[in-house]
């Protein structure tokens, strides 16, 4: 380390003797320039800290850049799972019931035969139900003239009422264990109600099928009440009584009184 001496007058542009002989001793003991070493100890901690941050962001992507590819994969499953699986029916497994069978799925109290019996029934009457309730909505689409009115909201009120007894005779016949008709097709080769004409008929012509497909569905009725109350199917003996006679009774009342010949105005 340099010695300071006692100051000397400096000559004309001499610099004063102690301060240049505290730096020249302090460069021969270090090797270093004192002035350069305090002027790159900033840039040297500005160099570390520079690397640290880089350090830290490179960290920091590689993490962010593992949690995307993480966070990817449930993503591709996800996507992969709200994909629909189609056609399957090309290649369907054999059915899970064949149709005229029973099963004895519901502990509900009756034999298979009984509950055979009760199905067999059921799905005529079924079949029957759609054809009428389907020519309900056919006549009230085209029903015309001076009873247009009355008759298209008194056919649309009975279409929504036989919709109602299709579903219920559909649901007591899976109950039963069994498979009820659907299709339209397989519904036209069941039904005993005779298909009507395409074409647009008077409302009096209208009103006379509904009521023969009625008396068709009612007298059915009437035997399947009997046999199923012999057999001990209460449930099917209250469902033919309580809603299918009840129903179609009070309907064939509405439409009869439009077929009744009256004066209008003068009697």
């Amino acid at each position: 380390m340099g010695q300071l001496l006692a100051p000397e007058p400096a000559g004309q542009g001499q610099a004063p003797l102690r301060i240049y002989y505290f730096h020249t001793m302090a460069t021969k003991a270090t090797g270093k320039n004192p002035a350069a070493s305090k002027a790159s100890a900033p840039k040297a901690a500005s160099s570390s800290t520079s690397k640290a941050s880089t350090a830290s962001k490179g960290a920091a992507a590689n993490g962010k850049s593992a949690a995307q590819d993480d966070s990817a994969v449930p993503a591709r499953r996800a996507a992969s799972a709200v994909q629909p699986i189609l056609n399957q029916q090309e290649n369907a497994p054999r059915a899970l019931q064949r149709f005229g069978t029973v099963s004895q799925r519901l502990p509900i109290g009756l034999n298979e035969q009984v509950r055979l019996q009760s199905v067999e029934m059921l799905n005529q009457l079924l079949a029957d139900t759609i054809c009428l309730r389907d020519m309900y909505k056919k006549h009230h689409w085209q029903v015309v003239g001076p009873t247009f009115y009355q008759l298209h909201l008194l056919y649309d009120k009975h279409y929504e009422e036989q919709s109602e007894l299709v579903d219920s005779v559909a649901e007591r016949i899976q109950i039963l264990g069994g498979i009820a008709l659907a299709m339209g097709a397989d519904v036209a080769e069941a039904t005993n109600v005779p298909r009507p004409p395409r074409d647009r008929e008077e409302a009096p012509v209208q009103v006379s099928r509904l009521l023969q497909a009625h008396e068709i569905i009612l007298k059915q009725c009437h035997d399947y009440a009997s046999r199923a109350d012999d057999a001990g199917d209460d449930g099917t003996n209250d469902l033919i009584v309580s809603e299918l006679v009840r129903t179609n009774e009070m309907q064939v009342w509405f439409l009869s009184e439009h077929l009744v010949d009256t004066p209008l105005v003068r009697s």
